[in-house]
C-alpha cells in the first residue's frame, strides 16, 4: 500500500511495434519495476534496415521469454498485475500482432483489463517516468525516430493535435540511409553521433530543408541527396580523415531544423514547455542544442534518459496507467493498425 492507503497499481506494458521486443512492469505510472528490451539490431544490421517479416518472426520467438523476464526482474508473478497495456498502433502489422496477441491472452486468462496504446503517445509519456511532477498538458511534443518526425500541440487533459510531420524521410531514417550509403553500419544514428563528436560541424555547409517554410513540417530526403551528390563530386569527403566532418555537418543540419521549428511552435502556441522523445532524442547534439535553445528562450525542455528514448515497454505501461485510473479499457477483439490516430 502507498502512503495514502490506496492500492498500488501495477501495469504490464508490451511493445512490439517495430523490431524491439519489450515488456515492463510499472508501479503507479511512475516507478519502473522492470524494463526488458530484446533488440534485433544484430539481425537487421546485415540488411541495413528492418526487414518486417524477419522482425515479426523474431518477436514470436522471444515474446514469452521477454514477458517472463519482466516479471522475474520485478520480483512479481502474473497474478499481481492489474492490467496489460500494449502498443496496437502505429507500426509494422506483423510485429504489432505478436504483442497484441500476447496481451490479449494474458488479459483473458487473468481476467484483467486490456489497454491499447498509441506508440507515439506512449513516447510522450516516457518523459513522465522521470519527472516528479504530473503533466496534464500545456506543451509542445517533438517525437523523432526512425519512422517519425512529428510535432504535437498537447493541451490540457492530454488533448493531442499534430501540427507538423515529415513529408518524406524521418530524421532517424535519414541517418540510417546515409550511414548505409557511407558503409558505416546500422543503426546509423548512434554511429553518426559518435563519429561527429569533436569534429568540425561547420566544415561542410548543408542546406536546412523547410527551415523557413512557415509551417511545422519536416523534409530530410533532399538533405540526404545533397550529401550523396557532394561525395560524388568530391570523393575525398568519404576518406577516413574527412568523414567525421561530413557526417557532423549532416547531423547539424537535422538538429538545427528540428530545434528551430520546435521553438517556433512554442512561440506560436504560447507554450513554455517541450517534451522531446523517440530514438533520435538520444542524439547528443540534439539533446545539447534543445536544452541550450530552451534556456535562451525561457522554455523548459524535458528529454528522457537515453534508454527511455528508445522503444521500450515502460512508456507503454505509463500510458496504460493513466487510462486505467480513468477506467478507459479496450475489448479483447481490438485490432492493430499501421497508422496513428493522432
Amino acid at each position: 500500500m502507498n502512503k495514502n492507503n490506496k492500492k498500488d497499481i501495477y501495469i504490464l506494458g508490451i511493445e512490439t511495434s517495430c523490431d524491439d521486443t519489450c515488456a515492463a512492469v510499472v508501479k503507479n505510472g511512475k516507478e519502473i519495476c522492470s524494463n526488458v528490451v530484446s533488440s534485433q539490431n544484430e539481425i537487421h544490421g546485415r540488411y541495413g534496415g528492418v526487414v518486417p517479416e524477419i522482425a515479426s518472426r523474431r518477436h514470436i520467438e522471444v515474446i514469452d521469454t521477454v514477458i517472463t523476464a519482466a516479471f522475474e526482474n520485478a520480483g512479481m508473478d502474473f497474478g499481481q498485475i492489474d492490467a496489460v497495456s500494449v502498443t496496437n498502433r502505429p507500426g509494422l502489422i506483423g510485429s504489432l500482432l505478436v504483442g497484441a496477441g500476447a496481451a490479449k491472452a494474458l488479459c483473458y486468462s487473468l481476467r484483467i483489463p486490456l489497454i491499447a496504446a498509441n506508440h507515439l503517445e506512449a513516447h510522450l509519456y516516457s518523459n513522465l517516468l522521470t519527472l516528479e511532477e504530473d503533466i496534464e498538458g500545456g506543451f509542445i511534443g517533438l517525437i523523432v525516430s526512425g519512422g517519425h518526425s512529428s510535432l504535437y500541440l498537447v493541451e490540457s487533459g492530454w488533448k493531442i493535435k499534430e501540427i507538423g510531420h515529415t513529408l518524406d524521410d524521418a530524421a532517424g531514417e535519414a541517418f540510417d540511409k546515409i550511414a548505409r550509403f557511407l558503409g558505416l553500419g546500422y543503426p546509423g544514428g548512434p554511429i553518426i553521433d559518435r563519429l561527429s563528436c569533436g569534429m568540425d560541424e561547420n566544415a561542410i555547409d548543408f542546406p536546412r530543408p523547410m527551415m523557413d517554410s512557415g509551417d511545422f513540417n519536416f523534409s530530410f530526403s533532399g538533405l540526404k541527396t545533397s550529401l550523396i551528390y557532394r561525395t560524388k563530386k568530391d570523393s575525398t569527403l568519404t576518406k577516413k580523415e574527412n568523414i567525421g566532418n561530413l557526417v557532423a555537418g549532416f547531423q547539424k543540419s537535422i538538429v538545427d531544423v528540428l530545434t528551430t521549428k520546435t521553438m517556433a511552435a512554442c512561440r506560436k502556441f504560447n507554450m513554455e514547455r517541450i517534451l522531446v522523445s523517440g530514438g533520435v532524442a538520444a542524439n547528443s547534439r540534439l539533446r545539447k542544442e534543445m536544452m541550450e535553445k530552451g534556456r535562451e528562450n525561457g522554455i523548459k525542455v524535458n528529454i528522457p534518459p537515453v534508454n527511455l528514448c528508445m522503444d521500450n515497454a515502460a512508456m507503454v505501461a505509463a500510458l496504460g496507467y493513466s487510462r486505467y485510473i480513468r477506467g478507459e479499457y479496450d475489448s479483447l477483439d481490438i485490432d492493430v493498425n499501421s497508422h496513428s490516430d493522432i
